[in-house]
């Protein structure tokens, strides 16, 4: 398994800490720099990367270390500096730590994990001349294929990091999945467990009792035509794993929004709104920060995100934000310029203990702001039986049970408001905003009964006949 070493700094690294970092392998080591500088890499006299370091990013968003690295990092604005080393030489796990050991020495900082940290002269023995190159000069990933790009990481909590996100750009523009392989102990975040959850993508399990499996669906996998497939009997049937089938009831929950926004594309436009609504009515703050990739490092402001989505129009954007340490929150959000303007993609998730209760009785005054104020389309709420701190296990997790579902004005008008305010099952709408033209909000159940699904699906059936 690849390793990846942080050193966790107080001090920006300057170019002379930097290379003193850089000498970790001695001199007879060079250095080699990708994407305009961003990644600095250490390599192998004959040009072999050993290790590849991300430029230093300024974490300001209180609990985002500790989040992602656990509750024994310090907290406070703190320079983060990634190093991954490669699986080309045994070495390249030591010199990633020497790297990161030495910048934590001369700036006064910690090294994650701890036991990683050194600063002792690394030097290369392995004969790297007899391991083929890599096929790819993206460092996150590890192996390359026709049809597949395969990341390997060994960290308790595998997020959407700069190289991640990278490694799934490069690998969607070139028509290939990204399958990330970990341990079974591995978690993922809750954006990279959305960026892996359509197939080709996956997250492969190498469980040393159990072989490979999939972390999401439990597929028993194996490598096939260079890429993890399910293995399938004679009738065509994939199995699950027995190790995937373990879960452990806690009583811990998550609340889940899943919403749409539409909005005309004009100079004033602010973006973000919608999001910090939604933040405001569930957690009583706003978000904390946001980023486009994790950690998430900038302080929250809808001008500079939308200044952004600006910026990259008409591609889209996609971002992360998360709330304060003392709620667990986590959202991403897609921006899409289409005919008609500007549109959000929303989800947003909610972790609470088994003592704590979701604020249900909330929503109803959120769905009226979004349609009144924010161009509110459709919002979903369900809950989930799963982890507080919003993480996602290689475990079999109960699927979300819908709530209320909302239908802005807009969508209601369009879908035809007599109908659409009578459905089957007794729904009863309530409706939200003027009297002439309101927003139509379902009630589904309390969520904890799965037959709401069963309730929505016919629901959204009736009013897309209706449309």
């Amino acid at each position: 398994m690849t390793k990846d070493v942080i050193a966790l700094t107080p001090k920006m690294p300057d170019l002379p800490t930097l290379i003193a970092g850089l000498y970790a392998g001695g001199p007879d080591l060079g250095i080699n720099t990708l994407a305009d500088g961003a990644v600095v890499q250490l390599c192998a006299p004959d040009g072999r990367p050993l290790v590849s370091v991300e430029a230093p990013i300024l974490i300001q968003v209180p609990g985002e270390t500790a989040r992602l690295l656990g509750h024994a990092v310090k907290e406070g604005p703190v320079w983060w500096t990634e190093a991954r080393a490669s699986t080309a030489a045994a070495e390249a796990e030591r010199l990633a730590g020497s790297f990161a050991g030495r910048l934590a020495t001369v700036l006064g900082g910690t090294v994650w994990p701890p036991e990683a940290a050194t600063t002792d002269v690394v030097p290369l023995t392995t004969d790297v001349s007899a391991i083929p190159i890599p096929a790819t000069g993206n460092p996150a990933v590890d192996i390359l294929t026709a049809t597949t790009a395969v990341v390997i990481q060994d960290r308790p909590l595998v997020a959407t990091t700069t190289w991640l996100s990278d490694a799934l750009r490069t690998a969607t523009a070139a028509d290939r999945a990204l399958q990330i392989v970990t341990p079974p102990t591995t978690r993922l975040t809750l954006p990279t467990r959305t960026a892996l959850r359509g197939l080709p993508n996956r997250w492969v399990v190498q469980d040393p009792e159990h072989g490979y499996y999939d972390g999401l669906s439990g597929a028993v996998l194996h490598w096939k035509n260079g890429t993890f497939t399910p293995v399938r009997d004679e009738d065509g049937a994939a199995s699950v794993a027995d190790a995937f089938k373990t879960t452990a009831e806690t009583g811990e929950r998550q609340l889940l929004l899943t919403l749409r926004t539409q909005h005309p594309a004009d100079a004033d436009l602010v973006l973000g709104r919608a999001l910090e609504a939604a933040f405001r009515h569930l957690t009583g703050a706003a978000p904390a920060g946001w980023s486009t990739a994790e950690p998430v490092n900038l302080p929250w402001s809808t001008r500079q995100l939308t200044d952004l989505a600006r910026a990259r129009a008409p591609r889209p954007t996609w971002l992360i934000a998360v709330g304060h340490p003392d709620r667990p929150a986590l959202a991403t959000m897609r921006v899409l310029r289409t005919t008609a303007g500007v549109e959000e993609g929303i989800t947003l998730a909610l972790g609470y203990g088994a003592n704590e209760a979701p604020p249900l009785q909330a929503v109803e005054a959120l769905a009226a702001e979004l349609d009144a104020e924010h161009g509110l389309v459709t919002l979903l709420t369900a809950l989930r039986a799963a982890r507080r701190d919003l993480s996602a296990p290689a475990q079999l997790e109960p699927p979300p049970i819908p709530v209320t579902f909302t239908f802005g004005h807009d969508e209601a008008r369009r879908i035809a408001p007599p109908r659409a305010e009578h459905p089957p099952l007794g729904l009863t709408p309530t409706r939200l905003g003027p009297p002439a033209e309101p927003a139509l909000h379902y009630p589904l159940g309390d969520g904890t009964d799965p037959q709401a699904w069963s309730t929505f699906q016919q629901l959204t059936q009736h009013l897309k006949r209706q449309a």
